[in-house]
C-alpha cells in the first residue's frame, strides 16, 4: 500500500509501564486491523522501566512479528520520554500513538490515517466522548482540565490528553516532548506551525487489566505545565516584553503612591492641618514593596533577555518548503 517517500505507511507508538498482561491481546488486535487494511507498518513499543515482565513479553512478541520494534528504559522516566524516543524511531508516513491498557481501540486507526493522508490534517486527536472511567475522579476533573486547556491554547479539542492520536511524520520530527508535556502535544505542534488540527470521537473501553498509573495530581501538574507552555510560547524569545512591562508598571505604581503620600503631607503641613508622618502609613510600605518588586522584575527580564539572545536555538525556525 505504501506509495510515499516513507518506508512505512504507519508507525504505531505504544508507551507502556507494567502492562504485561494486556500486551499479547493488544498486539493481536493491532495485527488484525493492519492485515485487513493491508498497511505497511511498524509497531514501536517503548517500555518505560516496567518491573512486571513487560519487556520479556515484548521480546517474545517481536520474535513472531517482524514489524514489532522495542525500546526499553533502564528506569521509569515517564510518558513524555517514551513518546520522544518513539517519535525519534518512527519511519511511517503517519505516526499513531496509543496506550497499552486496551482502552484505546486500534479499529479507529484506519479512519484517523485517512484523515491525515486524505484530508491533509497535521494532527487528528481522539475524543473519548463517552468515557468508561470513574465519573467523580476522572470525568469531572477531565472536563474542567480540558475547558481550561481550550481557553489558554485556543485549540477547540474536547480531550487534549487522549492517548490515541495520529500525526503526520513531519509533526513529530519537529517538536520536542519533555517533562510531562505529552499532554499538550497538539499545543506544541501548533506553536511549531502545524495548525491543521482536528479531533475524532473514539470508542473508549474499560480497563481490562491492572490499574491506572495516573492519580489526581496529574491535573494539578498538568495545569502548571500548561501555564509554563503558554508563557514560553508567548514570551520565550522576548522575555523582556513580559518582565520589563510588568516591572515598569509595578515600579511606576509604587512611585506614584509614594509621591502622592509625600505631596499630601507637604500640603497638609503648609496649611497647618493635622497629618500622619509618611513612615507611619501602611500605604507607604506597600509603595516601597512595589518599587523593589518592580526593579527586580525589570532586572529579571533583562537577564532573561540576555540568556535568550545567547541561546543556541535563538534562530531556529521550522521551514515549510524551499524552491
Amino acid at each position: 500500500m505504501n506509495n510515499s517517500n516513507y518506508p512505512k505507511d504507519l508507525s504505531i507508538v505504544v508507551s507502556l509501564y507494567n502492562e504485561a498482561e494486556s500486551l499479547p491481546e493488544l498486539v493481536s488486535w493491532i495485527e488484525r486491523v493492519m492485515e485487513r487494511e493491508n498497511y505497511e507498518y511498524e509497531l514501536i513499543m517503548v517500555d518505560d522501566g516496567s518491573r512486571d515482565g513487560s519487556w520479556e513479553t515484548i521480546q517474545e512478541l517481536a520474535k513472531r512479528n517482524r514489524n514489532i520494534r522495542g525500546i526499553s528504559f533502564r528506569r521509569n522516566y515517564g510518558k513524555s520520554a517514551a513518546l520522544y524516543c518513539g517519535f525519534e524511531a518512527a519511519t511511517g508516513r503517519v505516526v499513531v500513538t496509543m496506550d497499552a491498557d486496551l482502552q484505546d481501540s486500534p479499529e479507529e486507526i484506519p479512519e484517523m490515517y485517512a484523515m491525515v493522508t486524505g484530508q491533509g490534517y497535521d494532527i487528528v486527536s481522539g475524543w473519548k466522548q463517552h468515557r468508561q472511567d470513574n465519573k467523580l475522579t476522572k470525568n469531572l476533573p477531565s472536563k474542567l482540565y480540558n475547558a481550561t486547556a481550550r481557553l489558554i491554547t485556543g485549540l477547540k479539542l474536547h480531550d487534549m490528553n487522549c492517548g490515541l492520536k495520529a500525526y503526520r511524520n513531519e509533526v513529530v520530527k519537529n517538536i520536542e516532548v519533555y517533562g510531562e508535556m505529552h499532554r499538550y502535544i497538539p499545543y506544541l505542534a501548533k506553536n511549531a506551525g502545524f495548525d491543521k488540527i482536528t479531533e475524532k470521537p473514539v470508542h473508549h473501553q474499560k480497563r481490562k487489566y491492572g490499574k491506572s498509573k495516573f492519580g489526581l495530581n496529574r491535573f494539578i501538574n498538568g495545569f502548571l505545565d500548561l501555564l509554563s507552555l503558554w508563557f514560553l510560547s508567548t514570551f520565550g524569545k522576548k522575555p523582556m516584553h513580559f518582565f520589563g512591562l510588568t516591572g515598569t508598571l509595578t515600579f511606576m505604581a509604587g512611585g506614584v503612591i509614594a509621591i502622592w503620600l509625600i505631596i499630601d503631607k507637604l500640603i497638609s503641613q503648609a496649611h497647618g492641618l493635622r497629618f500622619r508622618p509618611v513612615t507611619e502609613q501602611p500605604l507607604f510600605y506597600l509603595a516601597l514593596v512595589a518599587l523593589i518588586v518592580g526593579i527586580q522584575l525589570f532586572l529579571s527580564g533583562f537577564i532573561a533577555e540576555m540568556i535568550s539572545r545567547s541561546s543556541s536555538d535563538r534562530n531556529h525556525y521550522n521551514i515549510k518548503d524551499r524552491i
